[in-house]
Protein backbone atom coordinates (compact mmCIF):
# COMPACT_ATOMS: atom_id res chain seq x y z
CA UNK A 1 0.00 0.00 0.00
CA UNK A 2 1.53 3.32 -1.11
CA UNK A 3 1.62 6.25 1.31
CA UNK A 4 -0.96 9.03 1.51
CA UNK A 5 0.62 12.47 1.19
CA UNK A 6 -0.87 15.88 1.92
CA UNK A 7 0.55 18.89 0.05
CA UNK A 8 -0.08 22.45 1.27
CA UNK A 9 0.49 24.99 -1.49
CA UNK A 10 -0.39 22.15 -3.85
CA UNK A 11 -2.02 24.45 -6.40
CA UNK A 12 1.21 26.45 -6.91
CA UNK A 13 3.88 25.93 -9.57
CA UNK A 14 5.99 23.46 -7.55
CA UNK A 15 3.03 21.82 -5.80
CA UNK A 16 1.23 20.97 -9.05
CA UNK A 17 4.23 19.20 -10.60
CA UNK A 18 5.03 17.43 -7.34
CA UNK A 19 1.43 16.19 -7.05
CA UNK A 20 1.64 14.85 -10.63
CA UNK A 21 4.91 13.00 -9.92
CA UNK A 22 3.63 11.46 -6.69
CA UNK A 23 0.36 10.41 -8.37
CA UNK A 24 2.34 8.81 -11.24
CA UNK A 25 4.22 6.80 -8.61
CA UNK A 26 0.85 5.60 -7.23
CA UNK A 27 0.91 7.65 -4.02
CA UNK A 28 -2.42 9.03 -2.82
CA UNK A 29 -2.17 12.81 -2.96
CA UNK A 30 -4.35 15.30 -1.08
CA UNK A 31 -4.15 19.06 -1.37
CA UNK A 32 -5.11 21.78 1.12
CA UNK A 33 -6.48 24.86 -0.61
CA UNK A 34 -8.69 27.84 0.24
CA UNK A 35 -11.13 26.95 -2.54
CA UNK A 36 -11.31 23.18 -3.20
CA UNK A 37 -12.52 22.26 -6.68
CA UNK A 38 -11.32 18.68 -7.15
CA UNK A 39 -12.04 15.44 -5.32
CA UNK A 40 -8.61 15.32 -3.70
CA UNK A 41 -8.72 18.98 -2.56
CA UNK A 42 -9.68 19.90 1.01
CA UNK A 43 -10.50 23.31 2.50
CA UNK A 44 -8.50 25.27 5.01
CA UNK A 45 -8.63 28.84 6.26
CA UNK A 46 -5.60 29.88 8.27
CA UNK A 47 -7.09 33.18 9.49
CA UNK A 48 -10.05 31.31 11.02
CA UNK A 49 -7.98 28.36 12.30
CA UNK A 50 -9.96 25.95 10.13
CA UNK A 51 -8.92 22.71 8.37
CA UNK A 52 -11.27 20.06 6.99
CA UNK A 53 -10.31 17.20 9.33
CA UNK A 54 -11.08 14.54 6.69
CA UNK A 55 -7.74 15.44 5.13
CA UNK A 56 -5.94 13.71 8.04
CA UNK A 57 -7.65 10.33 7.60
CA UNK A 58 -4.94 7.60 7.24
CA UNK A 59 -2.38 10.30 6.43
CA UNK A 60 1.33 9.35 6.24
CA UNK A 61 3.23 12.49 5.16
CA UNK A 62 2.78 16.24 4.93
CA UNK A 63 4.70 18.29 2.36
CA UNK A 64 4.40 21.91 3.42
CA UNK A 65 4.89 24.42 0.58
CA UNK A 66 2.35 27.11 1.53
CA UNK A 67 3.52 30.71 1.94
CA UNK A 68 2.88 34.17 0.49
CA UNK A 69 5.24 35.05 -2.38
CA UNK A 70 8.34 36.93 -1.22
CA UNK A 71 8.58 38.96 -4.44
CA UNK A 72 4.88 39.44 -5.21
CA UNK A 73 4.37 42.85 -3.56
CA UNK A 74 6.36 45.72 -2.02
CA UNK A 75 7.54 45.01 1.52
CA UNK A 76 5.30 47.29 3.55
CA UNK A 77 5.22 46.48 7.30
CA UNK A 78 1.81 44.81 6.67
CA UNK A 79 3.17 42.72 3.78
CA UNK A 80 6.21 41.65 5.82
CA UNK A 81 3.90 40.37 8.55
CA UNK A 82 1.80 38.52 5.94
CA UNK A 83 4.97 36.83 4.59
CA UNK A 84 5.88 35.61 8.09
CA UNK A 85 2.33 34.65 9.18
CA UNK A 86 1.52 32.75 5.98
CA UNK A 87 4.42 30.44 6.83
CA UNK A 88 4.41 30.18 10.61
CA UNK A 89 0.65 30.31 11.25
CA UNK A 90 -0.08 27.71 8.57
CA UNK A 91 2.52 25.40 10.14
CA UNK A 92 1.13 26.11 13.61
CA UNK A 93 -2.41 25.27 12.53
CA UNK A 94 -1.36 21.92 11.04
CA UNK A 95 0.76 21.13 14.11
CA UNK A 96 -2.14 21.90 16.44
CA UNK A 97 -4.48 19.58 14.47
CA UNK A 98 -1.92 16.75 14.29
CA UNK A 99 -1.52 16.90 18.07
CA UNK A 100 -5.24 17.28 18.73
CA UNK A 101 -6.20 14.32 16.51
CA UNK A 102 -3.14 12.30 17.58
CA UNK A 103 -2.06 11.58 13.99
CA UNK A 104 1.02 9.32 13.80
CA UNK A 105 2.77 10.80 10.77
CA UNK A 106 5.80 9.18 9.13
CA UNK A 107 7.24 12.57 8.31
CA UNK A 108 6.86 16.29 7.60
CA UNK A 109 8.82 17.78 4.71
CA UNK A 110 8.84 21.54 4.43
CA UNK A 111 10.06 24.21 2.09
CA UNK A 112 12.30 26.99 3.36
CA UNK A 113 14.58 29.22 1.27
CA UNK A 114 18.21 30.12 0.75
CA UNK A 115 17.14 33.52 2.10
CA UNK A 116 17.97 31.85 5.44
CA UNK A 117 21.59 32.82 4.80
CA UNK A 118 20.58 36.46 4.26
CA UNK A 119 20.71 39.02 1.50
CA UNK A 120 24.48 39.25 1.15
CA UNK A 121 27.03 38.85 -1.59
CA UNK A 122 30.35 37.38 -0.47
CA UNK A 123 32.73 34.57 -1.33
CA UNK A 124 31.63 32.48 1.64
CA UNK A 125 29.88 29.28 0.58
CA UNK A 126 26.99 28.62 2.94
CA UNK A 127 26.22 25.15 4.24
CA UNK A 128 23.29 23.80 6.25
CA UNK A 129 25.17 24.26 9.56
CA UNK A 130 25.47 28.05 9.15
CA UNK A 131 23.37 30.36 11.35
CA UNK A 132 20.46 32.38 9.99
CA UNK A 133 21.18 35.94 8.88
CA UNK A 134 19.94 38.80 11.03
CA UNK A 135 18.03 40.51 8.19
CA UNK A 136 14.36 40.20 7.18
CA UNK A 137 14.81 37.16 4.89
CA UNK A 138 16.98 35.36 7.42
CA UNK A 139 14.37 36.02 10.10
CA UNK A 140 11.47 34.79 7.90
CA UNK A 141 13.25 31.51 7.17
CA UNK A 142 14.41 31.07 10.76
CA UNK A 143 10.86 31.50 12.13
CA UNK A 144 9.46 29.27 9.37
CA UNK A 145 11.93 26.45 10.13
CA UNK A 146 11.45 26.85 13.88
CA UNK A 147 7.69 26.30 13.48
CA UNK A 148 8.35 23.15 11.38
CA UNK A 149 10.79 21.75 13.94
CA UNK A 150 7.93 21.63 16.49
CA UNK A 151 6.95 18.35 14.79
CA UNK A 152 10.29 16.86 15.88
CA UNK A 153 9.39 17.66 19.49
CA UNK A 154 6.43 15.27 19.22
CA UNK A 155 8.49 12.53 17.56
CA UNK A 156 7.69 13.19 13.89
CA UNK A 157 10.76 13.11 11.57
CA UNK A 158 11.18 16.44 9.75
CA UNK A 159 13.03 17.44 6.60
CA UNK A 160 13.54 21.03 5.46
CA UNK A 161 14.69 22.14 2.01
CA UNK A 162 16.24 25.59 1.66
CA UNK A 163 15.27 26.32 -1.91
CA UNK A 164 17.01 28.58 -4.44
CA UNK A 165 15.43 30.27 -7.48
CA UNK A 166 13.18 27.66 -9.10
CA UNK A 167 13.48 27.48 -12.89
CA UNK A 168 10.32 26.44 -14.70
CA UNK A 169 8.69 27.09 -18.07
CA UNK A 170 5.33 27.51 -16.35
CA UNK A 171 5.86 30.87 -14.67
CA UNK A 172 8.04 31.88 -11.74
CA UNK A 173 11.33 33.77 -11.89
CA UNK A 174 12.38 32.68 -15.38
CA UNK A 175 9.26 34.17 -16.93
CA UNK A 176 10.06 37.55 -15.33
CA UNK A 177 13.68 37.42 -16.50
CA UNK A 178 12.81 36.89 -20.19
CA UNK A 179 12.58 40.61 -20.99
CA UNK A 180 13.12 41.93 -24.58
CA UNK A 181 16.59 43.13 -23.57
CA UNK A 182 18.36 41.06 -20.92
CA UNK A 183 20.80 42.74 -18.53
CA UNK A 184 22.52 41.74 -15.31
CA UNK A 185 21.19 43.33 -12.10
CA UNK A 186 23.21 45.92 -10.15
CA UNK A 187 26.89 44.84 -10.05
CA UNK A 188 26.07 41.49 -11.67
CA UNK A 189 28.49 39.88 -9.20
CA UNK A 190 25.83 38.58 -6.83
CA UNK A 191 25.22 34.83 -6.90
CA UNK A 192 21.95 33.32 -8.07
CA UNK A 193 21.48 29.95 -6.34
CA UNK A 194 19.07 28.16 -8.70
CA UNK A 195 17.42 24.77 -9.22
CA UNK A 196 15.48 23.18 -12.08
CA UNK A 197 11.88 22.43 -11.01
CA UNK A 198 12.33 18.76 -11.99
CA UNK A 199 15.25 18.37 -9.60
CA UNK A 200 13.39 20.15 -6.82
CA UNK A 201 10.25 18.01 -7.12
CA UNK A 202 12.41 14.86 -7.44
CA UNK A 203 14.14 15.90 -4.21
CA UNK A 204 10.83 15.90 -2.31
CA UNK A 205 9.99 12.43 -3.70
CA UNK A 206 13.52 11.22 -2.85
CA UNK A 207 13.12 12.54 0.69
CA UNK A 208 10.05 10.32 1.22
CA UNK A 209 11.54 7.24 -0.44
CA UNK A 210 14.91 7.46 1.31
CA UNK A 211 13.51 8.77 4.63
CA UNK A 212 15.78 11.81 4.68
CA UNK A 213 15.87 13.91 7.84
CA UNK A 214 17.26 17.34 8.64
CA UNK A 215 18.19 20.44 6.60
CA UNK A 216 19.23 20.39 2.94
CA UNK A 217 20.05 23.13 0.47
CA UNK A 218 17.95 22.64 -2.66
CA UNK A 219 20.23 24.34 -5.19
CA UNK A 220 22.02 23.06 -8.29
CA UNK A 221 25.75 22.32 -7.92
CA UNK A 222 26.75 24.83 -10.63
CA UNK A 223 27.18 28.42 -9.47
CA UNK A 224 26.02 31.38 -11.51
CA UNK A 225 26.18 35.12 -10.94
CA UNK A 226 23.57 37.58 -12.13
CA UNK A 227 25.96 38.47 -14.99
CA UNK A 228 26.70 34.91 -16.17
CA UNK A 229 23.06 33.85 -15.75
CA UNK A 230 21.75 36.82 -17.78
CA UNK A 231 24.31 36.31 -20.53
CA UNK A 232 23.39 32.64 -20.97
CA UNK A 233 19.67 33.40 -20.78
CA UNK A 234 20.00 36.02 -23.53
CA UNK A 235 21.88 33.53 -25.70
CA UNK A 236 19.29 30.78 -25.19
CA UNK A 237 16.30 33.07 -25.82
CA UNK A 238 18.04 34.87 -28.71
CA UNK A 239 17.53 38.23 -26.99
CA UNK A 240 19.86 41.20 -26.86
CA UNK A 241 22.27 41.09 -23.90
CA UNK A 242 23.38 44.44 -22.45
CA UNK A 243 26.32 43.93 -20.11
CA UNK A 244 25.54 47.09 -18.10
CA UNK A 245 23.58 46.25 -14.95
CA UNK A 246 20.35 47.92 -13.88
CA UNK A 247 21.55 50.41 -11.20
CA UNK A 248 20.86 49.55 -7.56
CA UNK A 249 19.37 52.99 -6.82
CA UNK A 250 16.82 52.52 -9.60
CA UNK A 251 15.78 49.12 -8.26
CA UNK A 252 15.41 50.64 -4.77
CA UNK A 253 13.16 53.31 -6.22
CA UNK A 254 10.96 50.74 -7.96
CA UNK A 255 10.88 47.94 -5.39
CA UNK A 256 11.84 49.60 -2.11
CA UNK A 257 13.45 47.32 0.48
CA UNK A 258 12.45 44.26 -1.55
CA UNK A 259 15.16 45.20 -4.10
CA UNK A 260 17.75 43.41 -1.92
CA UNK A 261 16.52 40.06 -3.25
CA UNK A 262 17.60 41.24 -6.70
CA UNK A 263 20.80 43.11 -5.89
CA UNK A 264 22.38 40.59 -3.49
CA UNK A 265 22.88 36.82 -3.52
CA UNK A 266 24.86 34.18 -1.67
CA UNK A 267 26.93 31.17 -2.65
CA UNK A 268 25.13 28.08 -1.37
CA UNK A 269 26.46 24.51 -1.24
CA UNK A 270 24.53 21.47 -2.53
CA UNK A 271 27.14 19.04 -1.21
CA UNK A 272 25.02 17.58 1.61
CA UNK A 273 22.10 16.42 -0.56
CA UNK A 274 24.55 14.88 -3.08
CA UNK A 275 26.39 13.07 -0.27
CA UNK A 276 22.99 11.68 0.77
CA UNK A 277 22.67 9.96 -2.60
CA UNK A 278 20.58 12.45 -4.59
CA UNK A 279 21.50 12.77 -8.28
CA UNK A 280 20.78 16.03 -10.08
CA UNK A 281 19.32 15.65 -13.54
CA UNK A 282 20.13 19.28 -14.37
CA UNK A 283 23.50 20.13 -12.83
CA UNK A 284 24.26 23.02 -15.12
CA UNK A 285 22.30 26.02 -16.31
CA UNK A 286 22.87 25.51 -20.02
CA UNK A 287 21.29 22.03 -19.97
CA UNK A 288 18.44 23.33 -17.77
CA UNK A 289 17.59 26.21 -20.09
CA UNK A 290 17.82 23.96 -23.16
CA UNK A 291 15.30 21.62 -21.57
CA UNK A 292 12.94 24.35 -20.36
CA UNK A 293 12.85 26.25 -23.63
CA UNK A 294 12.30 23.21 -25.82
CA UNK A 295 9.56 21.68 -23.64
Amino acid sequence: MMATILITGGTGMVGKLLAEKLTDKKYTVRVLTRSPKKENEFAWDISNNFIDEDVFLNLDYIIHLAGAGIADKRWTPKRKQEIIDSRTKSTGLIFQKIKELDIQLKGVISASAVGYYGAITSNKKFTESDSPAKDFLGNVCHLWEKSVLDFEEIGIPTTIFRIGIVLSNKGGALEKMKTPIITPIASGKQYLPWIHIDDLTNMFVYSIEKKLKGMYNAVAPEEQTSYSFSKLLAKKTKKLFLPIGVPTFLLKLIFGEMSIILTTGSRVSSKKIVENGFTFKYKNLEKSLDHLFKS
